[in-house]
């Protein structure tokens, strides 16, 4: 999260400083058009700048996942660069309006476009172009800025189904190539030859290629592998299934705790699911684990029947135990066991010397699946302690500091939904765990 957090204030901070740079010579007269034309060029670049950064996150550049420490992080960077994105073009928008309206209301009198100083006169052969542009360029703009709006909305209203949100967000693609003819023809035409015209031109470069990747369906093409269904085992008081795959060659191995993009349905698109085994290149095999939770996920052990073909794009994530702890406690709460046991698969494989507690708190839990869980822990020495709701009582952070008296010399990683991993954190940080020994997998990708 701390990098996330550093990410964004950075480019955001980084680009108002640029810009500052740029209009250090501010007008002679402090009028209303005068503060507005600043306000329509700031709002811009920062929007302009946000928008490119996001759809360079949106490339799932391994590179950009590294110094994220994630890929669920690099998306959660991407959501808020997006909500900044949005914001930033509102108040552009508006600045854009404002004296339009305010001339309507009767408010004030249309300004007149000044002319250009003298020593602008002799134009150049591109800025007579962009002058020529400027009509056209406002048009598509405004037009791609209500398009971005509605896509944005899609994607941040979770109450719109996964796919739709899939199918609408790489449209922002194209209104982002749109945006970006605006902000070259618009943008002060002396500010290309300072350094927030030079990082804005990098960051648009950037942010074309991307889109062009996107519309050209490249993302992830190259970390695809084919496979097949090879049996589905379901758990129905759990909702839960698991699906077993056969991959084909060209899989590059995984770590305990990744994730990967599962194409069960070219109509239905990719999803993302946590993979629930360790990797042997020797068979080649993976599980992973879903839950039905409201969505396609419902469907899938009625639609997926043995003998199927998939696609699995990956691998993503940190989540992966490294640290230099002696001690660790794991925590899964519901689905989000998954990254244990795969874990646990392959400490199975590679015993390692960690002392390692596992507590996985379950509103519902099969004698089954309990079955496996145990023995999972018992092959990979993991110390499992399982809580269902009803009859135990749900996990705390005062009942883990009571379960585990040395919980504050281990790290503690969390996989779960937001709401218990985030109240189970503030209460061990709050009572002395450093919060760089808290680890969670931030695997909402909307």
């Amino acid at each position: 999260m701390r990098n996330i957090k550093i990410s964004l204030w950075s480019i955001l901070i980084g680009l108002t400083l640029l810009w500052g740079l740029a209009n250090t010579d501010l007008p002679d007269s402090v009028s209303f058009i005068a503060v507005r034309n600043l306000l329509l060029q700031y709002s811009g670049v920062l929007s302009i700048g946000a928008m490119s950064v996001a759809m360079l996150l949106a490339t799932r550049a391994r590179w950009l996942e590294s110094w994220l420490n994630g890929l669920d992080k690099s998306y959660r960077l991407h959501k808020w660069l997006g909500i900044a994105a949005l914001v930033t073009a509102v108040v552009h928008w508006l600045a854009a309006n404002g004296p339009k309206w305010m001339v309507g209301l009767g408010l004030m009198e249309r300004p007149t476009r000044g002319k250009p100083p003298a020593g602008d006169m002799e134009l150049g052969a591109i800025q007579t172009f962009f002058n020529s542009q400027r009509g056209t360029a406002e048009l598509f703009g405004e037009w791609a800025f209500y398009a971005a709006v509605v896509l944005i909305a899609i994607a941040l209203i979770k109450r719109f189904p996964y796919k739709f949100f899939v199918t609408t967000h790489t449209l922002i693609a194209v209104a982002y190539l749109v945006l970006v003819f605006h902000g070259v023809v618009l943008m002060s035409f002396d500010a290309w030859l300072q350094p927030v015209g030079l990082v804005t031109a990098l960051l648009m470069a950037g942010g074309v290629l991307s889109a062009v990747l996107t519309l050209t369906r490249q993302i992830g093409r190259g970390a695809s592998v084919s496979g097949t269904i090879e049996a589905v085992h379901t758990f129905p008081a759990m909702g839960v299934t698991e699906f077993h795959i056969q991959l084909d060659e060209g899989w590059k191995g995984h770590e305990g705790g990744q994730f990967a993009f599962v194409n069960f349905d070219r109509k239905e698109g990719n999803h993302p699911f946590t993979l629930a085994s360790a990797w042997d290149p020797a068979t080649r095999k993976l599980m992973i684990i879903t839950k039905g939770l409201g969505d396609y996920t419902d469907v899938l052990p009625e639609r997926i029947k043995p003998g199927d073909t998939v696609s699995v794009e990956g691998p993503y994530g940190r989540f992966t135990f490294e640290d230099g702890k002696d001690r660790q406690v794991w925590i899964g709460g519901g689905i989000g066991i998954t990254p244990f046991i795969a874990r646990m698969k392959q400490r199975a494989m590679t015993p390692g010397t960690k002392s390692i507690d596992l507590i996985h708190s379950v509103k519902e839990l099969e004698p089954k699946a309990l079955a496996l869980l145990k023995a999972d822990a018992a092959a990979a020495n993991v110390n499992l302690h399982v809580l269902v709701e009803g009859p135990d009582g749900r996990l705390s952070g005062d009942r883990l500091r009571q379960m585990l008296p040395h919980w504050k010399s281990a790290s503690v990683w969390f996989c779960g939904p937001a709401a218990f991993v985030e109240a189970v954190r503030e209460d061990l940080v709050a009572h002395g765990l450093a919060p760089k020994d808290f680890h969670q997998e931030l695997f909402n990708m909307r």
